[in-house]
């Protein structure tokens, strides 16, 4: 099953669609650095199990969508009024949010401050924003501004920086010479582990083939420049506890969950949780071998709160 190609909102997000266009529509949400391709194979297993059409967004500064202005910012919650710009474009006036890691932080977001527009919420290996302790703020801030002040490398405009890891400077200076070449930095540099037929559409639609024959990153290098605050433990579960819809939260075996200190309170603070713990890597909504797997739990708890039948 192909995708479409969606623009939303007078050409500010790119986006990716599967399913006819008069079906129930999700909106899916991708992790740092990824984009819609993250859901490529996801995304045609649940439009056949429950006929819905699911769109996914390439935030600002991630795959085909425009960077932000000069002098912008990326912060988590900064995601929050585009993602509620395409819900109006959509036309949707409550809708299903599918969220992975970055995208799970910013769905949760939603659904706490915009209930009305959160029917449904599905998270993958994400929730909420990560945090920090009221005596790291200093630090943290000393860090971002440090990172900011520091003179941008060579072709800095076409380089996504952590997003190929240990590749980041052979990419701001020459690119790369294949898709393979930039899809072995993304494994070799990581910040989360994965292998290569893994990352491959994420990386096939982060990258862009330029004048000089070769590949470059598509992402806003300032995506990985640490952020200026973050919120704290007591704002996070404040947050996540005034979410009212139903949540589904699928927890990698290999993920990133598993390191958030607060990540057993924030799941007792959401009245409507159900926690399932997969096996698979952090992107095992993307690994062929857990695809099936995936599907199956979120099509089953789905049907186990809309009251269909199993068969």
């Amino acid at each position: 099953m192909r995708p479409r190609t969606l623009v939303l909102g007078d050409d500010r997000l790119a986006a990716l669609s599967w399913g006819e266009e008069g079906a129930p529509t999700w909106v899916a949400l991708h992790g740092w650095l990824d984009n819609a391709a993250t859901f490529s194979r996801l995304a045609p297993a649940l439009v056949t199990a429950l006929g819905i059409r699911l769109v996914a967004l390439d935030l600002p500064g991630h795959g085909h969508s425009p960077h932000r202005g000069a002098r912008a910012d990326y912060p988590l919650w900064g995601y929050v009024p585009d993602v509620l710009d395409a819900l109006d474009v959509l036309d949707l006036r409550a809708t299903t949010l599918v969220g992975h890691s970055m995208g799970a932080g910013v769905a949760t977001l939603i659904a706490a401050a915009a209930p009305e527009r959160v029917g449904r919420l599905v998270l993958i290996d994400g929730l909420a924003s990560t945090t920090s302790e009221p005596d790291e703020t200093v630090a943290q801030l000393q860090s971002a501004l440090r990172a900011r002040r520091r003179p941008p490398p060579h072709n800095a405009g076409r380089s996504a920086g952590r997003s190929a890891g240990d590749g980041a400077e052979r990419s701001a200076s020459g690119g790369y010479a294949s898709i393979d070449d930039a899809v072995a930095a993304r494994v070799r540099g990581g910040v989360t582990r994965i292998d290569a037929d893994t990352a491959r559409p994420i990386v096939e639609r982060n990258l862009v083939s330029c004048e000089d024959g070769r590949y470059h990153w598509r992402t806003d290098r300032r995506l990985v420049q640490p952020s200026l605050l973050r919120w704290s433990s007591a704002q996070m579960l404040a947050t996540v506890a005034a979410i009212r819809a139903p949540v589904l939260l699928l927890q990698a075996t290999g993920g990133v969950l598993n390191e958030r200190p607060y990540l057993g309170e924030a799941c007792r603070r959401i009245d409507r949780l159900e926690r399932r713990i997969v096996s698979g890597g952090h992107h095992l909504h993307l690994e062929r071998v857990r695809v099936a797997q995936v599907t199956s739990e979120i099509v089953r708890w789905h049907q186990s709160i809309t009251g269909e039948s199993l068969s």
